[in-house]
């Protein structure tokens, strides 16, 4: 990538050709650890797969305080339908499209490849002016924080941490919501399909999708609540019967795409084929801001041998139907944010189990604890059981904290502007890593990125300088110890 600044980009682009999605990064663990080593500095990988590398102070800057620069190694692995890609194997095909970069038909990895590529830099740069650096890369933080969880007190010796996995240049965050995941499960039994029925694919496809903690206020359509919406209404009307489904794929995004097989009535096909139709259009002018690109339709396929029983497919339309999903609250404290979320990520049968998965957020500990039994109520009422697991902390905000104000006052003098201060709703792990060492000073800061955790996410090329180069005039202007 020909862009500015070279120094960053170039690491950017090593990371898109290492697979990285969450819970397979060991390639990439191995090549941080290198990339330490081989600039002859100290690196450690710990028990759990963060990656640590240590930068002695330039000459003159030995009296400031340490700085940790963290980001996290992996990726969420997101494709459109009709992109062929193993997140596994395949590197990221990165585009520029006019003012940003994206990739092709994939998420970008720019959460947080941004961030580790900016530390990346500083810890290779010869000419940067900074007290001493360690360089702290998370494992596995989109999936369950593993590394931030994992990390051990005393091997760190820094006083303020820069997390650069947030994603608007000219804001500095101080704070985050905490999280918790619901894990559910329900069991079902089977019968044999009589004759006289037809068997469909319901495909709910096209909707945005996006990162669950960012994009969850922007109201989006949930591909699993639209599709069971329709279930619902079908099943009574319709005498439709449930075989199988498949809806979203990761916790933290929201769910673009749902499927069920299901048979109908010879006599009601017409009713419910004009149905699916009516339907698509009640979501599309419903959603008509929001998901302009949504489809709902049906495909023919081969009877199958048995459905759900009954009772099971009443018990599950109507815990997914009730279950609550989206924005629960705005906070009182902070104009735009989100308090309180749900995202009601995955609904997948087999093999007589269906598995369930929702990740609620709130920066409020007791809203949290209340969605979650909210939660449980809905799906032990449907007889499901369910695990509110994973718990990590928000991040309270600390607005009289030594390096807000250095940055606050960094970058007036190099913009000629205050910079936003703000919370998000988004798990950051800063939470987590506060909790170990209790006197960091921390702020989270970034890049302008959108869309992360979709195939629509793309990064700001000319925000990547800006987000430097503040960067680069914080580390000269840290205070001492």
């Amino acid at each position: 990538m020909n862009l500015n600044p070279q120094i960053v980009w170039k690491h950017f682009y090593s990371l898109t050709q290492i697979p990285r999605p969450s819970k397979s990064e060991e390639a990439i663990q191995n090549f941080m650890e290198k990339f330490g080593k081989d600039l002859g500095l100290e690196t450690i990988k710990d028990e759990v797969g963060n990656i640590i590398i240590k930068k002695p102070a330039t000459p003159g800057m030995e009296n400031r305080q340490g700085v940790i620069l963290q980001g996290h190694l992996d990726m969420v692995p997101q494709k459109n339908a009709d992109t062929v890609h193993d997140f596994e194997k395949d590197p990221i095909k990165t585009l520029i499209d006019g003012e940003w970069v994206t990739a092709d038909g994939t998420t970008l990895g720019a959460d947080n490849g941004m961030g580790v590529a900016a530390a990346m830099a500083v810890l290779e740069s010869k000419d940067i002016e900074h007290g001493p650096i360690e360089a702290l890369f998370t494992a596995d933080e989109e999936t369950g924080m593993t590394g931030a969880f994992g990390l051990q007190a005393g091997v760190l010796d820094g006083d303020i941490l820069l997390n650069m996995d947030s994603e608007d240049e000219g804001e500095l965050y101080v704070g985050c919501a905490g999280g918790i995941d619901a894990n559910v499960t329900m069991k079902y039994k089977e019968e044999k399909l009589e004759g006289g029925y037809k068997a469909f694919k319901l495909n709910m496809k096209g909707l945005k999708g996006g990162h669950s903690g960012m994009e969850i206020i922007l109201g989006r359509g949930n591909s699993n609540k639209l599709l069971f919406r329709f279930l619902k209404l079908a099943t009574k009307k319709f005498k439709l019967k449930l075989a199988s489904v498949d809806g979203g794929s990761l916790r933290n995004a929201i769910p673009r795409e749902s499927f069920a097989i299901v048979a109908v009535p010879e006599k009601n096909i017409a009713d419910f084929e004009a149905a699916v139709k009516e339907y698509e259009t009640i979501f599309k002018e419903e959603l008509v801001a929001v998901e302009p690109d949504l489809v709902f339709f049906t495909e023919t396929v081969d009877l199958p041998s048995k459905v759900f029983k009954k009772k099971y497919q009443k018990n599950l339309i109507n815990a997914i139907y009730a279950c609550p999903n989206g924005v629960i609250r705005m906070s009182d404290d902070m104009e735009g944010l989100v308090e309180t979320s749900n995202n009601l990520a995955r609904v997948v049968s087999e093999n007589g189990v269906i598995s369930i998965q929702t990740l609620l957020r709130s920066s409020v500990n007791s809203a949290k604890e209340d969605l979650g039994q909210m939660v449980r109520s809905v799906f032990e009422l449907a007889g499901g059981k369910v695990k509110l697991e994973g718990e990590y902390p928000g991040w309270k905000p600390n607005m009289d904290s030594p390096i807000l104000k250095t940055m606050q006052n960094v970058y007036q003098d190099k913009y000629g502007k205050t910079p936003d201060i703000k919370a998000i709703h988004a798990g950051l792990e800063c939470g987590l890593l506060g909790a170990v060492y209790p006197n960091w000073d921390m702020i989270s800061f970034g890049p302008t990125i959108r869309f992360p955790h979709s195939p629509d996410e793309k990064v700001k090329i000319d925000t990547v300088e800006k987000f430097w180069d503040f960067l680069v005039e914080t580390l000269k202007n840290i205070p001492t110890k």
